[in-house]
Order: C-alpha cells, then structure tokens, then sequence
C-alpha cells in the first residue's frame, strides 16, 4: 500500500512537471483568432490586452503581431507595417533589449527588406537573453520565444527571411525538452512549406507531432488538409476537414478551403461551406466578394458582375486585391479580353507566389495570350507557377499550358521545350507524347 501510495505521489510530480512546462497563457485565445484568421477580432484583443499591461513584451509582441495580420493578401500594407513598427519601437525605447519586441521588430524589419544576417543579430541576442538558467533545461531556449521566432517567419512571405534558420532553431528547441508546446510542430510545419514543395512531407510530420501531442488541434489538422488539397487529394482533404472541424467547428478557414474546392464541381456543398464560413470569420463588408464569387461560379455572371464592380467603385480593390481574379473572369465571360487584361494581368505580376492559385495562371494564359507577343511574359509567369507550386499535377498543367501557348504561336522549339519538361516531370512518356514530341520536332525543324 505504501508502495503504491510513494507511485500515485510519482505520477503527481510527473503531471505537475508537465504543466509547469507548457502553462497556457491569457493570451492564447487571441493567438488563436489569429490562427483562425479573425484577424479583426485579434486586433480587438490584443489592444485590449495591452491596454490592462501596457509595459509587458509578450503582449506588445502579439498586439504587433495582430496589426501585421491585417491584410488580405497575406502581405500587411504599408501603413499596418508603420504601425506595428511604431509600436515595436515604443516598447524598446521603454524596456530597452526585450526580447519579444526584439523579435518583433526583426518581423518588420525583414518585411522592409533588412539585411538578414543583421536581423538573425538580434533574434540570438533574444535568445540568448532567455535560456534557461536552472532545473533540468538549464542552458536550453526558452519554448515561447522560440515559438514567436517561428511565428515570425512562418508569416514571412517566401520571398523574404531565412526560414531553414527558423527551422533549425525550432528543431533544436524540441529536440531539448521531453514536453514540446504543440504550436512549435505547427511552426515548423509551416516555414518547411515556406522552403519549398519537397518539404511536404517534412512538414506533414510536423504538423501531425502537434496532433500528437495536442490530438484537438484544429489548426495542425486543418495546416494537413491544406496541403493535400494542392495536390488535389479528395480523400485526404475531406478526411482532414472533417477532423479539423470536429475537433472546433468554429475554426473558419476549414469551411473557405472547401468553398474553394467545392466551387468548380459542386455549387451546393460550395454554398453550404462558404455560409459556415460566413458564419464563424470575422463580420467584414468584404465579404460580399465571396457572394459575388458563388453568383459566378453558379451561372449568375450579370449580378457577379453588378457585385464585382459595386466593390471596385468602393474602394476595395485596393484592399482585396483577389477582387481582380472575379472581375477579370467576369469580363473573360463577356467576351471583353481587355478589360480581362487589364485585372488578371498586374495582379498575376504583382501579387507573392505563395498567395496564386493554379486558377490563376490558367485565367492569365487564357486571357493574355490572345494578344500577340506575350508569350515570354506568359512563359514567365508559368516559370512563376512551377518554382511556386508543390503539387506535379499543377506544374504538368503548367507545362502543357506553356506548351500549347507555343505551338499556337507557331514558335516550335519553345513549344518543344516546354512539352519535353512535361515528359521529363511525368516520369514516362505515352503513345501520345511520343507522337508530339514527334511532331514538334519535325515543324521545329521546318520553321528553322
């Protein structure tokens, strides 16, 4: 009996190490909105939160963090960055080298376009500044500042910022701790998307360790349902939705993923996921882009049209840029190559990789290459598509589409070219390519 007594005492200790090493902060449910892209409602907390601890870093930080959050492209304005840099600024004048606002100020940082080494300066001095100094982790980075490490960089576009660096310091955080913060796989998962689409499956691990250690994490599930929708697995995506959902129905980036996905082939599960959507983001008026949308894809291009140009004349293409991909296809449908033209093509040019759809680029090459002398933009922006996208289906797309653009220019060898990469990407050649490839060559060769 008292040898059980001295075990049931044991188990105590070990549960109660085990919450002394993950303890939930008051600042977990804004982190939360955030994650679940209420980006408004974050905004809303975290300002109130800073207003009751005006002089705590972990706050500031998140408050900084909430008005990066606000955009629509996934890229912040530049007057949100000014603000949060503002706000960064204020809190170091105030606390000196706090190592939040450190991190947080590297976030902006990288977004105006600093030096990245000079960045990683100050995120070490972060980290090193917050090691453990007793107990059995003595020596070890502390979990939550490097979880807002993470953060950082898995916001961060493609483009900007080391983002192996963040992996590298998110891998040797957990590997130092027997309990790990289940965001930290979340994290990780997300900056291995950043590096590339060969990360996939790193990334997958990742996301499914924090399910794991944390088996209602809606967030992680949903993070795996997003990258098997790129590669357009129906299974798996309607397998991880669906887990994501019953884990928290209120997580609303489930319901617009199957909106998207729905939308092409099936209008009425594409409705009923884009009104649970409606229903669980953010109250926003610009949210009427997505009834414009479903109006389009379900035959009503006259009123999808009437919507589109009502929120252009308001101000928010600006704001949304996405409102260019619908006006564009509403023109396209009207026959007006144009005015499609002038929507899909800046914004195909300016918006980040990361944030275009395969629908996208096929829309750009339907409408510009009806205009001759586009084809090395359009190959271009194909180049784009490929480097960007992690699924083989997408980029064999891609290939054809660059193939096809050529040969109806009747510029053989460059449609050569292209067909041969698609050949080279399949893995194996048909009865068909063999016969194309044929083909091209033959005109290539009677062109020269």
């Amino acid at each position: 009996m008292k040898k059980l007594g001295l075990m049931f005492i044991g188990v105590l200790f070990v549960v109660a190490e085990l919450f002394a090493q993950t303890p939930v902060s008051p600042l977990a449910e804004g982190v939360k909105m955030l994650n679940y892209e209420k980006n408004k409602s974050a905004l809303v907390f975290f300002k109130e939160a800073m207003d009751k601890n005006p002089t705590d870093g972990e706050t500031i930080f998140w408050y900084g963090q909430a008005l990066l959050a606000q955009n629509y492209n996934g890229i912040p304005t530049a007057e949100f960055i000014k603000k949060a840099k503002d706000v960064y600024q204020a809190g170091l004048q105030a606390k000196g080298n706090d190592p939040w606002l450190l991190i947080g100020m590297s976030h902006v940082q990288t977004l105006e376009g600093a030096d990245n080494n000079a960045v990683k300066q100050n995120i070490e001095v972060a980290i090193t500044s917050t090691l453990n100094t007793k107990g059995k982790y003595k020596g070890k980075p502390n979990q939550e500042i490097i979880n807002a490490i993470g953060r950082v960089y898995s916001e961060l576009p493609i483009s900007k910022g080391d983002h192996r660096y963040a992996v590298d310091k998110l891998k040797e955080t957990i590997s130092a701790y027997d309990v790990v913060t289940p965001s930290l796989y979340v994290n990780m998962g997300i900056n291995y998307l950043k590096l590339g689409g060969e990360f996939g499956g790193e990334a997958v691990t990742a996301f499914q360790n924090a399910i794991n250690a944390d088996p209602k994490n809606a967030y992680a599930l949903y993070r795996i349902g997003k990258i098997y929708q790129t590669q357009n697995n129906k299974e798996s995506v309607e397998e991880y939705f669906k887990k994501a959902v019953d884990a928290d129905p209120a997580i609303a980036p489930v319901y617009f993923a199957l909106y998207i996905f729905y939308a092409d082939n099936n209008t009425s599960m594409a409705k009923s996921n884009l009104d649970l959507f409606l229903k669980y983001a953010d109250k926003d008026p610009i949210f009427e882009y997505f009834s414009a949308d479903y109006l389009y894809r379900s035959g009503q291009f006259d009123l999808s049209l009437e919507k589109a140009k009502a929120m252009e004349a308001a101000g928010n293409l600006t704001v949304f840029p996405t409102l260019a991909v619908l006006l564009a296809k509403n023109y396209d449908h009207k026959g007006d190559s144009i005015l499609a033209k002038s929507y899909i093509e800046p914004y195909i040019n300016n918006t980040p990789a990361e944030k275009l759809v395969n629908t996208d680029y096929e829309l750009a090459v339907k409408v510009l290459s009806r205009f001759s002398g586009n084809q090395l933009a359009l190959a271009g922006i194909l180049e784009k598509a490929i480097a960007a996208d992690t699924a083989k289906v997408n980029k064999l797309k891609y290939y054809k589409l660059g193939a096809d653009m050529y040969e109806k220019a009747s510029m053989y060898t460059d449609a050569l070219k292209w067909y041969s990469n698609l050949v080279d990407l399949k893995g194996s050649k048909a009865e068909f390519d063999y016969y194309k490839l044929a083909s091209l060559s033959l005109n290539a060769k009677m062109v020269l």
